[in-house]
C-alpha cells in the first residue's frame, strides 16, 4: 500500500513538474475538446480553416483534421516527457546538471511526439480521405431554370440546383437548331458542357434533346 502511494505521488509530482507539467496542461485542453466533440459541442474538424493546410502539411502531420493531427502529438509528448521526468527524479542528479537534462527531456519529448505522430498521420490519413473542392464542371450534365427571358449564342442565364440542395444562377448560351423551340424564362434545359475561356455553360433543351447543339464547335470543347 506504502508502494502504490509513492508511486502515485512520483507520478504526480513529475506530471506537474517542469518539463512535463506544459505537457499537461495541452493534454488537459485536449481531453476537454474530445469530450465536447463526444456531447456534440464541438467538430472534430473545428480548426481546420483556421490553420494554413501547407504547414501541417511541411511537418509531415497532413492528411488528418488538425485537431486529430495536434491531439496525438501532445499526447505522445506528455508520456515521453512524463517516462523521461520520472527517470530523471530517481537519479542523484540536483541543480545545474538537473535543470539541464529537464530541458533536454523536453526537446526530446517533442521530437520523439513528432517522429511517432508522423508516422501514426500516414496510416490514419486513410480514413480522413480529402475531400474534392467543388467545380463549375459539377453542374454539367445536371438540368436547369432558364431565368432570363431568352438564351441564345450571347445571352443568358439560368438557375442550377447542386447535389447538397443549394442553388446557383449561372450564365448559359445556346446555339439554335432548325426545328428546336428557343429556350425562354422558365423552361427546362440540360447544361452540357462548359465553356472555361467564357466562363459559361452550353445548354440546350430538355428533355426534347437530340444532338448536342454546337457539339462540333470548337468553344462548347
Amino acid at each position: 500500500m506504502g508502494y502504490g502511494g509513492e508511486t502515485v505521488n512520483e507520478f504526480l509530482s513529475a506530471a506537474f513538474s517542469f518539463p512535463t507539467l506544459l505537457f499537461s496542461a495541452a493534454l488537459a485542453v485536449v481531453v476537454v475538446f474530445w469530450l465536447l466533440v463526444l456531447i456534440g459541442v464541438a467538430e472534430h474538424d473545428t480548426f481546420d480553416g483556421d490553420i494554413e493546410p501547407s504547414g501541417i502539411g511541411a511537418a509531415g502531420l497532413g492528411g488528418v483534421p488538425v485537431s486529430v493531427a495536434a491531439s496525438l502529438l501532445i499526447a505522445f509528448a506528455w508520456f515521453t516527457s512524463l517516462t523521461g521526468s520520472v527517470l530523471l527524479r530517481r537519479s542523484s542528479l540536483a541543480g545545474v546538471p538537473y535543470a539541464l537534462l529537464a530541458c533536454a527531456v523536453l526537446a526530446a519529448a517533442v521530437l520523439v511526439a513528432w517522429w511517432v505522430t508522423r508516422r501514426l498521420v500516414r496510416t490514419l490519413a486513410r480514413l480522413f480521405p480529402e475531400e474534392r473542392a467543388p467545380s463549375r464542371q459539377d453542374f454539367v450534365g445536371m438540368t436547369c431554370t432558364v431565368r432570363t427571358g431568352r438564351v441564345d449564342a450571347r445571352f443568358g442565364q439560368a438557375e442550377v440546383a447542386a447535389r447538397d440542395g443549394s442553388t446557383a444562377v449561372v450564365q448559359v448560351r445556346a446555339l439554335g437548331a432548325e426545328g428546336e423551340g428557343p429556350l425562354a424564362a422558365g423552361s427546362t434545359g440540360l447544361l452540357y458542357a462548359y465553356d472555361e475561356t467564357g466562363e459559361f455553360f452550353w445548354v440546350a433543351p430538355f428533355p426534347q434533346f437530340g444532338e448536342l447543339p454546337g457539339a462540333g464547335s470548337p468553344s462548347a470543347a
